[in-house]
């Protein structure tokens, strides 16, 4: 086992071919402790160069809506009038924290996507 920090795109693609080559390694074996250890680098490494934004927050409500077949009428009835469902989806209103809160309990979309500015 040679563990090493990932620090180039050789170094991640190197713990990628090892880690393929010793996937179905068993727990709590040198082969099973490497596999952990390179998941952890692979991640962090990946972490702090392909990170994932956030999506957009009126996108994730259309996108979650559309998951539960929900109209416009819906999303009014969760967060009040049929005119604020339709300002919020056009972005021409913000979300109150009401508004993320009840989003958040109904749709379950995490706060934290809800919270961005758009």
């Amino acid at each position: 086992m040679n563990i090493k920090p990932l620090k180039t795109e050789s170094d991640y693609n190197d713990a990628l071919e090892r880690l393929e080559m010793i996937f179905h390694a068993e727990p709590d074996t040198s082969e099973g402790d490497e596999l952990e250890i390179l998941g952890i680098l692979i991640e962090k490494y990946e972490n702090e160069n392909f990170p994932i934004e956030l999506p957009d927050p009126i996108e994730a409500i259309k996108f979650r809506m559309e998951q539960l077949n929900y109209s416009q009428n819906d999303l009014a009835e969760i967060i009040g009038l049929k005119s604020r469902a339709s300002e919020i989806l056009n972005k021409k209103r913000k979300l109150s924290l009401e508004m993320i809160r009840k989003l958040t309990e109904k749709l379950h979309i995490s706060p934290e996507i809800l919270i961005q500015p758009y």
